[in-house]
């Protein structure tokens, strides 16, 4: 059994056995229990019963972490996952769900486990999926449309909030202008479409929350995100670059955008227009560059220690990117390699990025191939370590050259700061398009990805501009 130290192992197992027993009116017992990796904001775990009557099965447990529950968001969930499955979506059939239970500790819901694969590069590279992907993009076109025709008269406890209201209102709550936010906001509220009828939303449908064989689809999970609202904001979540993991290919790796647009209108009988995916494609883009600010905080602010949620605040530069290269906003000039700084004359060697690189070698060599394929979750946390620490490498590498160069930009546009540049596109007296305001923003978002992840920028070049 393969848990934290500090966790109550048996307690959990005993907990999610009675509750199964409850669920199927015979004893179920946990003979084996571990968790699962990924999952920013809820606990994933899977579990292998036993019962007289069912005999030996797996079955997935999704609960808040404890001590941060929200009940009413598992019961919406569990809601959604009833609806979706009536109407024909293939979702993980829902055995139990609850507000809390002895040994769980938290608002749960557990599902029958569903064979497949969610991880992207897998199903974008793995010969065993290459029949699958020639079909996968219309296939989650044909599935989102039967999301969308999923009827809603039991999911009135979704929300509904104009959803460009609602990332504007997250955005201003961290009070942090950022130049690459506004002009994404005022494009938006520029170049808004006419809104379609209501749907039931995934809010998260993309590589990583759907299961697939060799077939295709087999299950589509995690609907914490799920509202109410205009379907082609799940389209357009889905174009996001983020969700490519690195492949060119526009829809989550796999496909094109016409692909995906033709399984939608087989199962919905009509089209949106390249328009209306071009806007929420945006719309998605800066939808997940606060969303990543604002996990980020929950570790800031000290509501949740979590590693993985720290991350992900060094990644929020990677959507400035992608929102300038979506929009066609990005200068590539705006800034140049960045060089080494200067070493200190006062300590010996090894100097401070060197006893950082030798750290993050030894790891990655020693610890990280030492641990085994049944220490999946040390070595998804490893793996974020190294990355923190090649992140702090690099920024210490770099100096303040960057900085310098980025003061320069915004000096040569006619501001002093990314704060008050900010302030001007938001109130309009700044065109964001003008080639020095554009320089000035790219300078500072390409100056952070530089530190922060330099391979999406190769990626983003080897893609083209016009993504």
């Amino acid at each position: 059994m393969i848990v934290p130290p500090t966790l109550d192992a048996d307690g959990l197992a005993a907990g999610i056995g009675a509750v199964l027993s409850a669920a199927t009116g015979a004893e179920v017992v946990v003979a084996d229990l571990h968790r699962l990796t990924g999952g920013a904001s809820r606990e994933t775990w899977a579990a292998r019963t036993e019962s007289a009557t069912a005999g030996e099965r797996t079955v997935v447990l999704r609960r808040d972490p404890p001590g941060h529950g929200q009940p009413e968001r598992m019961r919406a969930e569990a809601a959604c996952l009833r609806a979706a499955a009536a109407a024909g979506v293939p979702v993980p059939t829902l055995i139990a769900a609850g507000d809390d239970a002895p040994g769980i500790h938290a608002p749960f819901l557990v599902t029958e486990l569903v064979p497949g694969e969610a991880i992207a590069r897998k199903l974008q590279r793995d010969p065993q999926f290459a029949d699958a992907r020639t079909h996968l993009a219309e296939d989650m076109g044909r599935v989102l449309g039967k999301i969308h025709r999923t009827g809603t008269e039991s999911l009135t406890m979704l929300d509904r909030s104009d959803p460009l209201e609602q990332i504007e209102t997250m955005y201003l709550g961290f009070d942090e202008p950022r130049p690459a936010v506004e002009l994404g906001l005022r494009w938006l509220r520029e170049h808004r479409p006419p809104r379609r009828p209501d749907a039931l939303l995934h809010g998260d449908f993309r590589m990583g929350n759907i299961l697939v064989d060799p077939s295709g689809i087999r299950g589509v999970l995690d609907w914490e995100l799920a509202h109410i609202g205009d379907p082609i904001e799940d389209l357009g979540w889905l174009c996001v670059r983020a969700w490519r993991f690195g492949s060119p290919a526009p829809v989550a790796g796999v496909g094109t955008r016409e692909q995906l647009l033709d399984g939608y209108a087989e199962t919905t009988g009509y089209r949106p227009s390249t328009e209306e995916l071009r806007w929420w494609e945006v719309f998605g883009t800066l939808r997940w560059l606060i969303i990543s600010r604002f996990q980020a905080q929950r570790h800031l602010g000290g509501e949740e220690h979590s590693l993985e949620l720290a991350a992900i605040g060094r990644r929020v530069c990677e959507s400035e990117y992608d929102l300038l290269l979506v929009l066609d906003l990005l200068d590539t000039t705006a800034i140049g390699s960045i060089g080494s700084a200067e070493p200190s004359m006062l300590h010996d060697r090894p100097e401070l990025t060197e006893i950082l690189d030798l750290v993050t070698d030894t790891l990655r060599s020693d610890v990280l191939d030492a641990l085994g394929p049944d220490r999946a979750r040390e070595r998804y946390q490893l793996r974020i370590c190294l990355n923190l620490l090649g992140i702090a490498a690099r920024e210490i590498a770099a100096g303040g050259e960057a900085e310098a160069t980025v003061a320069a930009a915004l000096r040569g546009a006619g501001h002093d700061s990314e704060a008050e540049l900010a302030a001007r596109i938001r109130d309009g007296s700044v065109d964001y398009t003008e080639p020095l305001v554009r320089r000035a923003i790219s300078a500072a978002v390409v100056g952070r990805l530089r530190v922060a992840n330099p391979r999406h920028e190769l990626t983003g070049k080897s893609e083209g501009l016009k993504v």
